[in-house]
């Protein structure tokens, strides 16, 4: 059986917790921070941990992270 491919986009933006959770960090924060709230700015500074649902297809991607 052929070595799997991990998908290099998928590598540069998940990483795996010590318990094997799939962390994440959220998406827009770039640019037009002025008409964003508040809630937003602070909600999305820290990283996220992914819903199993959606981890499980992370899973396929990154086949060697584990």
């Amino acid at each position: 059986m052929p070595k799997l491919k991990t998908k290099s986009s998928l590598k540069k933006r998940f990483s795996r917790t010590g318990t094997g959770k799939i962390k994440f960090k959220p998406a827009g924060k770039r640019h037009g921070m002025s008409k964003r709230s508040n809630k937003f700015i602070r909600n999305t500074k820290r990283s996220a941990i992914m819903v199993p649902g959606d981890a499980s297809l992370i899973d396929h991607m990154l086949p060697y992270n584990k």
